[in-house]
């Protein structure tokens, strides 16, 4: 399932809501480039980044903004990897309409749980709440909807899980909090949804 072999037209035929995520946050990168640097906290702010300090709340929308900025390069080209790899799929599992409701869901309980447990001044940008979301989203099928999971899946659902635990806890500046919320907000929602899921054949 996470083999990606199509060429790029198939890629974006097969997956248009994933293929318009990646250039939707590569262009707002690109934006951010060009007005001042998506490492710059003024510029990030501007374009709707989160944040939080004593006395201070985010505005609301930030809360889904934010999802689709990120702070330099290496943060995009990490979490466009991820999506471009491993988002697809759940796109053509569960239709357009329920992977982008439950992608953007999982982006906001992430950014909504790092707002509430952050407890200094903080910056929080990126999809990767949301990925967490379309990660806890198998985990939620491979275990409950076995009919849409083949084994293979299933264990390498489990090992991105493990490996992204980790990743999250041992590496730093990384936002814990986001990846938690988005992962329970993903499963949340997929427990809505997956009842109205039916296999593709």
């Amino acid at each position: 399932m996470f083999v990606r072999r199509e060429s790029l037209k198939q890629y974006v035929k097969l997956y248009p809501v994933t293929s318009s995520l990646i250039v939707i946050q590569l262009i707002v990168w690109l934006a951010m480039e060009g007005y001042g640097s998506s490492r710059d906290n003024a510029t990030l702010l501007g374009f709707g980044a989160m944040y939080g300090a004593p006395g201070l709340q985010p505005e609301l929308w930030r809360y889904v903004t934010a999802i689709f900025l990120h702070i330099g390069f290496d943060h995009l080209l990490f979490n466009s990897f991820a999506m471009y790899v491993f988002a697809a799929p759940l796109e053509r599992l569960l239709g357009s309409w329920r992977y982008v409701s439950l992608y953007v869901l999982s982006g906001i309980a992430g950014n909504v749980v790092s707002a509430w447990l952050q407890t200094g001044p903080y910056i929080g940008a990126g999809a990767s709440g949301a990925i967490y979301g379309v990660y806890a989203a198998y985990l939620f099928l491979s275990i409950f909807r076995k009919d849409l999971i083949d084994y293979q899946t299933k264990q390498t659902v489990r090992t991105i899980v493990i490996v992204g635990l980790v990743y999250s806890v041992i590496i730093p500046h990384v936002d814990l909090y986001a990846h938690a919320g988005g992962f329970a907000g993903g499963f949340a929602v997929c427990a809505l949804l997956a009842g109205t899921v039916h296999l593709r054949r």
